[in-house]
């Protein structure tokens, strides 16, 4: 019987505070998120000793590590169940791009396997260079098997189930709030940054955000007032704006009370929505008068998330 494998793509984090700095390292040394053009791997080795203490608090404020791989086994695990009712002999890896498991293990244990078909899916639905663009090519770096086996997912940004789920998550978060406020909520998307040099050289991730932010939008047939923003800027270089925490400012000048978070594109709870987008910025929320400030959950152990791997994963097979 011939054998498929999918491999989930995802960015990895660390699993104790003691990998938080090699976690860094490996991040750093990335060339394609930071091109340096020589003694990458002395900026890596000095940018995440000087970074890591910094972090390792941030990390204590969530319980010490990164939940991002458990979060990805259990999307992994329900996947391949989902997948086995239909096809017996589907395995599903997860290939981290980070931290453990590495990619080159997958490769390894993919080639051993011989599967027919190899389909290479990210946990990033939109395609940016620095996301499915660098797991792509670490894959292709050490994957020595036939090319021809390998299938390719780049994005699935517009996907019906995915724009289901992150609904389902907005409609969850929405019962939080004080019922005289529901119909006073602005939804703030805020998705993860990139420079502005990389839109400029064509890099679609940015337009691809805009158009999952219209669907969700038009799908909840424009429910509430809502905006887009970006965070987690690194660096001196001109990064996307608004920025998440002056976007928070800007509403609450304006006499806005009730903003809900959604966290878009991030495919599960981790530090940029653990820390940053529920601690950090709620600090900011607080200092400038917002009452009511909630953080939508990841998509995490959604089912509609896992339909819609599922599907991708199905499509390709016919």
């Amino acid at each position: 019987m011939e054998k498929t494998a999918v491999i989930l793509f995802n960015l990895g984090g660390p699993d104790s505070l003691d990998a938080v700095e090699p976690f860094l390292y490996n991040l750093f040394q990335d060339p394609d998120i930071f091109k340096i053009p020589v003694g990458q791997k002395l900026f890596a080795k000095l940018i995440s000793h000087f970074r890591a203490p910094k972090v390792i608090e941030e990390y204590k404020l969530i319980g010490g590590k990164s939940p991002i791989s458990e979060w990805t086994e259990l999307q992994r695990s329900m996947l391949e169940d989902k997948l086995r009712k239909i096809y017996p002999a589907i395995d599903v890896h997860v290939a981290m791009r980070y931290w453990k498991p590495f990619t080159k293990e997958i490769v390894e244990k993919a080639e051993k396997e011989n599967y027919s078909k190899i389909i290479l899916l990210p946990l990033y639905p939109h395609y940016s260079i620095t996301t499915t663009g660098s797991s792509f090519n670490e894959w292709n770096r050490h994957y020595k098997g036939d090319k021809n086996k390998l299938i390719y997912i780049k994005n699935y940004h517009l996907n019906e189930k995915y724009i289901a789920s992150i609904n389902q998550r907005i409609d969850e978060t929405i019962i939080k709030f004080p019922e005289s406020s529901k119909d006073k909520i602005h939804i703030v998307f805020s998705a993860h940054g990139t420079p502005v040099s990389l839109v400029k050289e064509g890099d679609p991730y940015s337009h691809q955000i805009k158009e999952t932010v219209e669907a969700v939008m038009k799908f909840r047939n424009y429910s509430h007032p809502h905006h887009l923003c970006f965070q987690s800027k690194v660096g001196p270089m001109k990064w996307l704006e608004p920025a998440t925490d002056q976007m928070i400012e800007d509403l609450a000048k304006e006499g806005h009370r009730n903003l809900l978070i959604v966290p878009i594109s991030f495919v599960s709870d981790h530090i940029e929505t653990l820390f940053e987008l529920d601690i950090e910025y709620r600090h900011v929320a607080e200092k400038v008068g917002i009452e009511n400030y909630f953080v939508m959950k990841g998509l995490n152990d959604s089912e509609l998330f896992i339909d819609t791997l599922a599907d991708i994963v199905i499509n390709e097979l016919k």
